[in-house]
Parts: C-alpha cells; sequence; structure tokens
C-alpha cells in the first residue's frame, strides 16, 4: 500500500497524467495524504500541473483539503505563482475565507505575492479582507508589504 501511496504522489508531483488516469480507474482514494498531509491535488497545483489538477477535480479530489499546516492546493498556487491553477481553484466551493493554522487566507496569500487578479477573483467570491490572521497581517497591509512576524497583543 505504502509503494501505491508513494507511484500516487510521484505522478501527481510530475504531472504524470496516464498513471494519474490508471489510479482514478481503479477508483483509488484520490484524497490520501503523505507525512505532510499534502494530497495528490496539493502537489499537482503546487508544482504546476494544471492538467493534472483538473483530472483529480473532475474525479472527486477534494479541492479544499488542507495539509499539515492547515495550506490547500489554492494557497499553494498562489504562493508558487501557478496563476492559472490558483484562478480554477478559486472557482472550487471552499468558502472564500478558509484559514491555514497561522489565520492566513488565500486572499492574504494572494495580496502578500501581488497576485492582484487572483485576488480580484477572491474578492468576487466573497474573501473578507478585514480579516487578520494570527499575527494580525490583513489584506491591505500585506499588498504594501506590511508584513507582522510576531503575534499581537
Amino acid at each position: 500500500a505504502s509503494q501505491l501511496r508513494s507511484l500516487f504522489f510521484d505522478a501527481s508531483r510530475e504531472g504524470n497524467n496516464p498513471m494519474l488516469d490508471t489510479f482514478i480507474e481503479a477508483r483509488y482514494d484520490l484524497n490520501v495524504r503523505d507525512e505532510q498531509g499534502y494530497t495528490g491535488l496539493i502537489l499537482a497545483a503546487y508544482h504546476g500541473h494544471e492538467d493534472s489538477v483538473v483530472r483529480l477535480i473532475d474525479a472527486g479530489a477534494d479541492p479544499c483539503a488542507k495539509d499539515n499546516r492547515g495550506n490547500t492546493a489554492l494557497m499553494g498556487a498562489i504562493f508558487k505563482g501557478e496563476l492559472s491553477i490558483a484562478k480554477r481553484l478559486v472557482q472550487a466551493d471552499c468558502g472564500a475565507n478558509l484559514t491555514n493554522n497561522a489565520g492566513q487566507t488565500a486572499a492574504m496569500y494572494a495580496a502578500l505575492f501581488k497576485r492582484t487578479e487572483v485576488l480580484k477573483e477572491l474578492t468576487e467570491k466573497g474573501a473578507d479582507l478585514s480579516l487578520r490572521d494570527s499575527m494580525g497581517n490583513d489584506v491591505q497591509g500585506l499588498s504594501k508589504g506590511e508584513f507582522q512576524a510576531l503575534p499581537t497583543r
């Protein structure tokens, strides 16, 4: 079973669609997680394999799944600058204000990494730009490059 998991994660990371199709046809659990809590979808999004992302979502992979730090595939795609994948993931019905373990939203990631088109789409999906993370950062401050690294009292 662990060998199968490794093959699945490798296929997701590498964008090996014929191999992913084999897993999908075999009804493999597409939401299985590795030690960091990454799913195949999170890995495919992070590594820029849009066609794999689409395949996995269409086959039932959870676009809202979080890794051990609470980050989603969308947050990973925004971080890596995979904008077309990020825009696709914005359309998933995860709620625009889903937070990671540090209280950060996808909109905060988009602001921090200057992904203005993605931020606009998140805003249209209902992202609350007034939310603050556990350090007191909000979208407006992050978009100006203001980043608090210490918890607010």
